[in-house]
């Protein structure tokens, strides 16, 4: 792996030289690749255009992220961030390359989840669109329009994962293509209208699976906090560091969303009806809604505290897009009966 990462740090520092007028647009695409963003940006915005869309962008989002963590568990990555340091190659000539705030993610690198779960998550939007666009118009150039922006931007988020050294090329290739797979499979299965007991019985077996896990490597002898430490040591600025990209955090995200998103159809089965302007106000008030909740400042001692306040964030989101805003302006905007 040594060449391959050498190869990864010179096309990183190539993309840097290159790219620089082009800094601003890759750090926005690193961020509508972020895990989180499918579920704060991406979801309300579907959600009101299409009810099961909707769901199945929280779903696969969960999934797939789950996934992910797992895989960097067992496949221990590195970044190309402290890898350049760590590995001791670069100390005659190093590399001219700079980090980002958005760098220094405490995790294992491989996979990329940024790739990964935005190629999933996008294939769920995309491939519906493309199939309503080839209904709607009958030719398969404009039906084949999605599925050329669907490249378009995962190339975007990759390429900027690698420019702000957080990924080396393979692990971007092979987040795409773990996530297109998980895109495909999990969107045959999307929890439309399942009971609780459903998502309380998978959020529970996918933290209590993960938490056996992780476990079960400790026991084995290998050290999980081991991309920690490295992330602390060789990131350029100690405040970069966040609690909220561990993969604790990840999998409190996950957890919760899924339980939330079982509550949030347990409260109003099938929904509210609303018009398509109703339904506008409803994506402004439930995206400003989430900006506040993402916002929201969480303390991080103990960090078993700061993880289950992380699990309770992420359980109210499904509830607050799908049931108190649609709830509130359909209050706000029905028609008063007549006597």
């Amino acid at each position: 792996m040594e060449g391959i990462h050498v190869q990864g740090v010179w096309m990183a520092e190539a993309l840097q030289q290159s790219c620089g007028d082009w800094r601003d647009l890759l750090l926005v695409a690193s961020h509508l690749g972020d895990p989180k963003a499918a579920v704060l940006l991406i979801f309300p915005v579907v959600f009101y255009l299409h009810r099961r869309t909707g769901i199945a962008v929280l779903w696969v989002a969960a999934l797939s992220e789950w996934v992910n963590l797992v895989l960097k568990w067992i496949l221990f990555g590195e970044r190309p961030y402290w890898w350049i340091g760590e590995s001791g190659l670069f100390s005659g000539s190093p590399p001219q390359v700079q980090q980002f705030p958005s760098t220094c993610e405490t995790g294992p690198g491989s996979p990329s989840g940024h790739a990964m779960v935005s190629a999933a998550v996008w294939w769920v939007i995309v491939s519906p669109l493309a199939s309503l666009c080839c209904a709607r118009t009958g030719s398969k150039l404009i039906s084949a329009l999605p599925y050329l922006l669907y490249v378009m931007f995962l190339g975007c988020v990759g390429i900027s994962r690698i420019f702000i050294l957080a990924h080396f090329p393979h692990q971007v290739l092979a987040g795409l293509l773990a996530g297109v797979f998980l895109g495909v499979s999990l969107n045959r299965s999307v929890p439309h209208c399942r009971p609780l007991l459903f998502f309380f019985c998978i959020s529970t077996g996918l933290l209590c699976a993960a938490l056996l896990m992780h476990t079960v490597l400790l026991k084995s002898g290998l050290d999980l906090s081991w991309s920690i430490s490295r992330a602390k040591r060789w990131c350029s600025s100690p405040e970069w560091i966040r609690l909220d990209t561990a993969p604790f955090s990840s999998l409190t995200r996950d957890t919760g969303v899924l339980l939330g998103l079982g509550l949030a159809q347990f409260w109003k089965p099938g929904g509210w009806t609303l018009p398509w302007v109703p339904r506008t106000l409803c994506v402004a008030l439930s995206s400003l809604a989430l900006h506040y909740i993402s916002r929201c400042p969480m303390p991080t001692v103990p960090p078993l505290l700061f993880y289950s306040l992380f699990f309770l964030k992420y359980s109210i989101v499904p509830q607050v897009v799908m049931v108190l805003v649609p709830g509130l302006v359909h209050l706000l905007t029905r028609k008063p009966k007549r006597e």
